[in-house]
């Protein structure tokens, strides 16, 4: 269990809703349906309606101050077997890249593997009371794009398992390019906290409001508050 997890949840009941394709870039084709990720009918561009209205604040703020950016979204809702799959697929990847010559791991090896998984990677539990925050339609994945669709350079790519996706981890060096990829990173979460949501402690491109980690991250951070989630486990939308 993560330490959010203790975290009560009281669901709003808000529905998942689709993301507008005209309000926001979307990375097509979906990086994990392309994979083969198992989202059967439902499509991973769907947030609660109230994060969705939150998403649209958070990119107004942004044009505001540099208007020909926009948030491009990576990926937002995702059922639980797409987590599993994810999990799975991410253990593999580090396997080959780890173990290339050995068809299997040791139980040691994976034991290992699978600790650096899901430190970027929740858990896929079927436990209501431990939604991954994926599959509560309240966390979402972004970065930034210019007018043409070209990315904003952020210093590592989204699901890097790496100390690079770390936030500030380019707020220390020295070189120019660093700092600029440090002043990016700033920009989106500026534009995202403005808008009331969280940023993951260890990844730069995921955000979250009113789920159990974002209730966590508000205590975190003012401990007289109570901290309950109002997002759960998702009901099937789109």
């Amino acid at each position: 269990m993560k330490p959010y997890h203790a975290i009560p949840i009281k669901d709003c009941g808000e529905p998942l809703v689709v993301i507008p394709p005209e309000s926001f870039a979307l990375v097509y084709p979906h990086p994990y349906q392309r994979l083969g990720a198992p989202y059967g009918h439902q499509s991973p561009y769907q947030l609660r309606a109230g994060v969705l209205r939150a998403l649209q604040n958070a990119q107004g703020w942004l044009q505001r101050q540099q208007p020909r950016w926009r948030i491009q979204i990576f990926d937002a809702y995702r059922p639980i077997a797409v987590q599993q799959f994810m999990v799975n697929h991410t253990l593999e990847e580090l396997r080959q890249r780890r173990y290339p010559n050995q068809a299997s791991l040791s139980e040691d090896q994976h034991r290992t593997l699978m600790a650096e998984v899901i430190q970027f990677w929740a858990i896929p539990s079927n436990d209501p009371r431990t939604p991954p925050p994926h599959s509560t339609g309240a966390a979402v994945d972004i970065c930034l794009v210019d007018a043409t669709g070209d990315p904003i350079p952020m210093g590592s790519p989204i699901d890097e398992i790496s100390e690079r996706s770390w936030p500030d981890f380019f707020a220390d060096k020295a070189d120019p390019e660093a700092q600029r990829f440090h002043h990016h990173r700033q920009v989106l979460h500026q534009a995202m906290t403005t808008a009331g949501f969280c940023r993951h402690p260890k990844e730069w491109w995921h955000f979250s409001l009113g789920d159990q980690l974002w209730a966590w991250l508000q205590r975190e951070a003012n401990p007289s508050q109570p901290a309950i989630a109002c997002y759960g486990r998702a009901e099937d939308g789109a």
